[in-house]
């Protein structure tokens, strides 16, 4: 079986719905554990087989605290040895239930290692217990997706937003409505999807998210002057100062090179009025 895609196939990220959830991937893992720096530091990679060596053997020996196993946890998540974690984890996470991002993270290692029906039946178990947990629903819809389920991950996610908005609106609705808006986009229906995103803007007009997913739709269509618009629009929500994250996302959505360039044709021509006898660079005098 071919590796899964990953999962930036979703432009929904973590960071982009604004919640501080399970940080996922290896390579968040080896950013955190390689600060320790020089080759042979204990940021380094022999530094950390050294540890996770160490560690195991704690571990094999049944003196490794909670914390000691969590540590290994990470070194090998990090290692990528995941085969390894996944036993841990799933003892990690069957002995701290109340720590979702354990049931979460194995789901991601499992998909990672090409075991989709396992990764589904961790994410199953988790949303029995927090339907609405929004990355569990994330990466639920993505494995849907991956496997020609998409009606399921839109139904799926079409009563998760009507759990959060009845009988009141709450925050969760604006990150479960930019999914199902995504996957309305990959079905192949971006006027289901932009409608979805212009939904969530009318019940939460100070959330720049929508407009910057609805600004993304208009970019890949090709309407560069709508989703310059729409654009605008978000960044006005941040006031004059403006909001540094929105630009952020923006360019991880690939939205920078939308930003109006200022006008540079006056400062040309002010220049040229105060030098009218210096030739332009490059040109020759008549």
């Amino acid at each position: 079986m071919p590796p899964a895609p990953r999962r930036e196939g979703l432009w929904l990220g973590l960071a982009v719905t604004g919640l501080a959830g399970a940080c996922l991937g290896a390579g968040w893992w080896l950013g955190q554990l390689q600060s320790g720096g020089g080759p042979d530091g204990p940021g380094s990679r022999p530094g950390l087989e050294r540890q996770a060596a160490d560690l195991r053997r704690r571990m094999d020996a049944g003196e490794a605290s909670v914390a000691e196993q969590q540590r290994l946890l990470e070194l090998l998540v990090a290692l990528d040895r995941k085969a390894e974690a996944t036993p841990l984890l799933e003892r990690l996470a069957d002995q701290q239930p109340e720590r979702w991002s354990l049931r979460l993270l194995l789901a991601e290692v499992r998909r990672d290692q090409g075991d989709r029906s396992g990764a589904e039946r961790e994410l199953r178990q988790l949303l029995n217990q927090r339907p609405d947990q929004v990355e569990a629903l994330q990466l639920m819809a993505l494995i849907q997706v991956e496997t020609g389920r998409t009606a399921q991950a839109v139904a799926q996610l079409e009563a998760a937003l009507k759990r959060a908005i009845t009988p009141k609106l709450r925050d969760t609705a604006v990150p479960i409505g930019l999914l199902l808006a995504n996957v309305h986009q990959r079905q192949g229906q971006p006027g289901k999807a932009e409608a979805e995103l212009i939904k969530l803007n009318t019940q939460f007009p100070k959330d720049p998210r929508p407009l910057l997913a609805r600004a993304l739709i208009q970019q890949e269509r090709g309407d560069t002057g709508a989703a310059q618009n729409t654009l605008a629009q978000a960044r006005a929500l941040g006031g004059d100062k403006g909001d540094p994250r929105l630009d952020e996302v923006a360019a991880s959505w690939g939205l920078e090179a939308l930003r109006p360039k200022p006008a540079e044709a006056p400062l040309r021509e002010n220049a040229a009025e105060q030098s009218p006898e210096r030739p332009a660079a490059g040109s020759q005098s008549p």
